[in-house]
């Protein structure tokens, strides 16, 4: 796992090497602000960061206990239900919500549970014929319409057809909304209810794909889809195609959110749980010199 967190680095620390072409074992405030605001930490998280740090000099040590403190929101705890277990999956055009399903389909698939696609993204037909692929691919059922069906009805038949079939896992599509659409995101509140409607309690877990490369730009559209319908957690994507990769500390300290899962590649299997000390760690690797 360590290798996919700190592959998923691999842009950030290059574009650290301009501030820190030669690793040391302390830094000083002003070389840690730059440090930090080049990996596009936010400006108001670096000056919190360095209004907590009294020492002159920081070490390896005092950054990574602030950086950590950065993410504590981020361990995800999955919530009891009765099967199947329902995931809405949110998000803006472009985020790659599409292949992230496939993803977890992919990793579900691989622990040994049933899955079955629901392709609730009725706004465009490519997305339909896209998941459409990716459930061939992966040998899983999928429940579709014609695109401008109702995407409600889509949520509802999936859920039924899982209950009926005994299906472990159920991942539903959605259209990729922009959050100042305001009949968009009523449909996204439907969508919520029609699920609880066909199976209480479901969906289970809400789950916002947020796109890597956007750094800090993301921030305003997560808060406003957890404004809207409540998000259980976060996925990040692309974090390997990224020089933004200091982002993540503040998104999760922005949102308050689990982030559960990054996504490090473009194949099924290139998903990993986020693990703060990893991440942070990997980070670090990059600036700092092992003491000797």
């Amino acid at each position: 796992m360590f290798g996919f967190i700190k592959n998923s680095l691999s842009k950030t620390v290059g574009a650290l090497k301009t501030i820190v072409p030669k690793r040391k074992m302390s830094f000083t405030h002003a070389e840690i602000e730059d440090i930090l605001l080049e990996a596009d930490v936010a400006y108001e998280l670096v000056e919190k960061i360095l209004s907590e740090t009294y020492q002159d000099k920081i070490t390896r040590e005092i950054l990574r206990s602030k950086l950590l403190a950065t993410l504590a929101f981020t361990s995800y705890k999955e919530p009891e239900f009765n099967p199947p277990f329902v995931e809405l999956i949110i998000g803006v055009n472009g985020a790659g919500k599409t292949t992230t399903i496939s993803k977890l389909a992919n990793k579900y698939k691989s622990m040994g549970k049933s899955v079955m696609l629901g392709a609730g993204d009725t706004f465009r037909a490519a997305a339909i014929e896209q998941l459409t692929l990716w459930a061939k691919k992966l040998d899983v059922p999928i429940i579709s319409s014609k695109q401008g069906h109702d995407s409600s009805a889509v949520a509802f038949d999936t859920i039924d057809s899982a209950k009926s079939k005994k299906i472990d896992h159920v991942i539903i599509d959605t259209a990729g909304r922009l959050h100042t659409q305001t009949n968009l995101a009523n449909e996204l509140i439907k969508i919520n209810r029609i699920c609880d409607k066909a199976h209480a309690g479901a969906p289970h877990r809400t789950v916002l794909v947020i796109d890597g490369t956007q750094g800090n730009s993301a921030i305003a559209q997560a808060k406003a889809f957890n404004e809207m319908i409540g998000i259980d957690g976060i996925i990040i994507t692309k974090l390997d195609g990224t020089a933004k990769g200091g982002s993540v500390f503040s998104i999760a300290f922005a949102l308050e959110l689990p982030i559960i899962f990054v996504g490090v590649g473009e194949q099924p299997e290139d998903l990993t749980p986020f693990n703060k000390h990893e991440f942070v760690d990997g980070l670090l690797d990059a600036i700092y010199v092992e003491e000797e």
